[in-house]
This record gives structure tokens, C-alpha cells and sequence, in this order.
């Protein structure tokens, strides 16, 4: 079998000789929590597809497990630490802070932990925004409301290998989290190589954040389950509406931008779906087999029907906004209002009654508090990422892999984003979920090689 083109090897600021703080066991078996060892893997690769066994055991395959090690790297008196969250609001941004906060504080004994206003906004000396000091009793709280404590922003990624690098040296920060999705962490990357070429120590450590659940490798992501929580109770009221009209049509927009994680999460967990539109799979809406016949069918025989659409579904539909935000992320045309006067249209011109409400519930569901599940999540997310930062792991993020916590190379992390696989057992459950034909289009095979085209096939 030929190798893949991944390296998963963790970088290290060098070797660990001082005696962790915490009192864990070294002995497997005698009913003692135990340190983690650097030798200590999990396969990215799981599935067996021939009966031939792959020769997986290298760098390429296998992902250094997360924890506590034994030895560490930085004495934790001489430890400064920062932390800072960039990009959009998602569940969890709080409850990572704390967790980190606490790891830090009450485990290793840190007492120098600063918070980075804004985002990457906050590391330059000309943003007006000093650095705040965190502790246990500061954050202890904070878990309990949305949003960020520290706050966040988009851009800035431009002058991390200049003002950030700056920034670090001047404050002596000698480890930096950094919690983010995948265009934040492409810059703590560059923060990284930066500090390294400058001849810094600091260890950068990534806790990777997308609530569209699309970080390469990772199981999921923190805040997704709370996500489709908060977009199952949207749909749930989204469907009475429909269901108590003559003719009515529920659509709801949920968050997706390449991605239809949460659109497919929210329509099996609601069971109330009948169209899901993610952006992985194309769709008509004129035509024979289009979108718009396929209402025409529901509506004839139900007189209801709920729509679930991905905010990147459809793009090829409409025409391009050509720019970009803040983060470089090109700014999509906005499929929810496309499709709600489509079908306003298409039904006035056939003379047939419509009832049409839309909804658009992304920032309710962005500032909400956490699930259980997801808080659950978070603090070892936290945990784990300041047991890597004291080891002197760097260049690396933290997540759940085949329900292990792992280290993973940044560079790796964000090679490509994660998508739903058109022939996997998520989108089949789904289409099952919401009894839609398998494709929309008049066109089979167009669409065929239009889905290969995105999925890279």
C-alpha cells in the first residue's frame, strides 16, 4: 500500500528534564491515573478495505496521544502564558478558556497567565487593547455565558510574523494558545515558524474551533453538538408553524459554509426534515427532478414541508459575491434568501397557495452556552492542550481522533477542511431521515463530476 502524504510528527522545543507537578502513576495496571508517554499513538488510518494487512506503524499514520507527561519542559515559574480566541462566536470559547486557565493555575502551578483582547487584534502594541490578567477566580465563572470572555475578531493574521513576533518577545509569553479555526490556526502556524526563525521559546498550541465541525482528522469539533441542539429546537418550532398551515412551507438556514455537518446533524436529530441542501451535494431547482418540482410533490401530497439549507449550499446557483472577509474566507451569496423568494416565485406563477416562513437562527445558535456533552468536551480539550504547551510540543492542535485526545501538526490539521461524504453513512442516514430523492438534478452525471470536483476525487 503506498504511503500517504501525512506527517504527523510533533515538534518539541526540546528535551523534557523537569519533574512534572503533578503526582500521576507510572505503573499500567495498579488502579492509579497515569502519565501519558510520548510513545503512545493512535492510527489515523482504522479501516480495513482488503484482507492484506497495511504496514501503518510510522509518522504517517500514527498521532501522538494527548496528557500529562512525566517530565516537562518549562520550569511552571518561569511559565507566561497567553491566550487569545479570533474568528466567529461558537459554544465553547469560554469553557476552553477557563479550562486552560485552570489546568495551568491549579496542576503546574503557573502564575503569569495573560488574555489577549480581540483576537490577533489584541497582540499588536498599536490596538489599544492591553493583555488581561486571568486566574482561577477570574474565570471560574465564565462558562456559564456565550461568547468569548476575551473576545474575538477576524483578521489580523497579516501581522503575526511581524507586530505578534514583537509582541511575544517584548511580554517574554513563552507558551501562546490559540483557539480557532482552521484560517486561525494557519496563522498561529506562521506565528510559530516566526518565533522559531527569531530564535524565541514559546511553545504555540492550537485548540481548533469551527462550529461547521469541518477540521481535518478530528472526530468534531467543540460546539458542535450544542450547534445542532440549538438548530433541533429552531427546526422543532420551524415545523410546528408549518404543519399548522394550509400549504406552508418552513425554511431554515443553519451554518455550513463548505460543509453540511450541522444541516445533516439537525435533521436527523429533529425527524421532522424533509429537504436537507448541504454544500457537498448539487441541486437543480428548475426542471423535471429540480428542487422546486420536488416541493410541488410534497406540498401536493403532505399540504407542509420543512427545509433545512446549509448557508454554502447552492453557490453555483447564484451569482458570486467575488470578496472576501476579514479571515480570507470568500463571502458567500446568501442561499437562504435565494431560495425563499424562488419559491415565493415559482408558486405564484402556478396559481398555488403558499404559506412561506424563514429563519435564520446562526447567531442565537453561535452565543449559546454549552451542552453538557460539549462542556464536557471543552475542558479536556483545555487540559490536554496545557499538558502539550508544558511538555514543549509546539506547532501542533489538540482534538478527538477515534475518541482519543491526540496532538496533531497544525500544518496537517489545516491541509484541507472536512466534508460529508456523499457516499458515506452520515448523508445516506440522512437522505433516509428525510425521504429526498438522492439527487435533485436533471442531470446525473454533471452532478456526479461536479461533487468529485469539490470532494478532490
Amino acid at each position: 500500500m503506498a504511503k500517504n502524504k501525512y506527517d504527523f510528527t510533533i515538534e518539541q522545543l526540546g528535551p523534557c528534564k523537569i519533574k512534572s507537578p503533578i503526582e500521576l502513576s507510572t505503573v499500567v495496571g495498579d488502579a492509579c491515573a497515569n502519565y501519558v508517554v510520548d510513545t503512545s499513538f493512535v492510527r489515523n488510518r482504522i479501516n480495513v478495505f482488503s484482507t492484506e494487512e497495511p504496514n501503518d506503524v510510522d509518522e504517517t499514520n500514527l498521532l501522538q496521544k494527548a496528557g500529562p507527561r512525566e517530565y516537562i519542559y518549562f520550569d511552571p515559574k518561569k511559565v507566561k502564558a497567553g491566550i487569545c480566541t479570533c474568528g466567529g462566536l461558537c459554544p465553547g470559547l469560554n469553557d476552553v478558556i477557563r479550562a486552560v486557565v485552570r489546568c495551568l493555575w491549579n496542576r503546574y502551578g503557573v502564575r503569569d497567565i495573560v488574555g489577549f483582547q480581540y483576537g490577533y487584534k489584541g497582540l499588536f502594541e498599536d490596538s489599544g487593547f492591553d493583555p488581561v490578567p486571568l486566574n482561577p477566580e477570574i474565570v471560574d465563572e465564565i462558562h456559564k455565558i456565550g461568547g468569548s470572555y476575551l473576545g474575538s475578531s477576524r483578521g489580523g493574521g497579516d501581522r503575526l510574523e511581524t507586530d505578534g513576533v514583537k509582541t511575544i518577545e517584548r511580554l517574554g509569553i513563552n507558551m501562546m494558545f490559540v483557539i480557532g479555526g482552521d484560517g486561525t490556526q494557519r496563522g498561529a502556524s506562521d506565528l510559530a515558524d516566526a518565533i522559531t526563525k527569531k530564535g524565541l521559546e514559546c511553545a504555540v498550541v492550537g485548540i481548533p474551533k469551527t462550529v461547521d465541525n469541518d477540521f481535518k482528522f478530528i472526530d468534531r469539533s467543540f460546539g458542535f453538538e450544542t450547534a445542532v441542539q440549538q438548530a433541533k429546537e429552531a427546526i422543532a418550532s420551524m415545523h410546528m408553524e408549518a404543519h399548522s398551515q394550509y400549504n406552508c412551507v418552513s425554511l431554515v438556514k443553519l451554518m455550513g459554509r463548505e460543509s453540511g455537518f450541522i444541516a445533516a446533524a439537525a435533521a436527523l436529530a429533529s425527524h421532522e426534515v424533509n429537504f436537507c441542501l448541504i454544500p457537498e451535494v448539487p441541486f437543480d431547482m428548475e426542471g423535471p427532478n429540480g428542487f422546486l418540482a420536488n416541493l410541488e410533490k410534497r406540498l401536493e401530497k403532505r399540504h407542509h414541508a420543512l427545509i433545512v439549507v446549509a448557508e454554502g449550499a447552492g453557490q453555483e446557483l447564484m451569482q458570486s459575491t467575488n470578496q472576501t472577509d476579514a479571515s480570507g474566507n470568500k463571502r458567500l451569496s446568501d442561499i437562504g434568501i435565494y431560495l425563499r423568494d424562488a419559491i415565493k416565485s415559482y408558486f405564484a406563477k402556478r396559481n398555488i397557495p403558499l404559506d412561506l416562513k424563514y429563519c435564520d437562527p446562526s447567531y442565537q445558535i453561535r452565543s449559546a452556552v454549552t451542552t453538557a456533552s460539549d462542556s464536557i468536551y471543552c475542558e479536556r480539550l483545555g487540559n490536554n492542550a496545557a499538558h502539550a504547551a508544558m511538555a514543549g510540543k509546539t506547532k501542533m492542535v489538540v482534538g478527538l481522533v477515534h475518541d482519543k485526545f491526540v496532538y496533531i501538526p497544525t500544518k496537517m490539521a489545516t491541509l484541507s477542511r472536512n466534508v460529508v461524504d456523499p457516499e458515506g453513512s452520515l448523508w445516506r442516514d440522512t437522505l433516509d431521515a428525510t425521504s429526498q430523492p438522492i439527487f435533485m438534478v436533471n442531470d446525473v452525471e454533471k452532478a456526479k463530476k461536479i461533487m468529485k470536483e469539490k470532494l478532490g476525487l
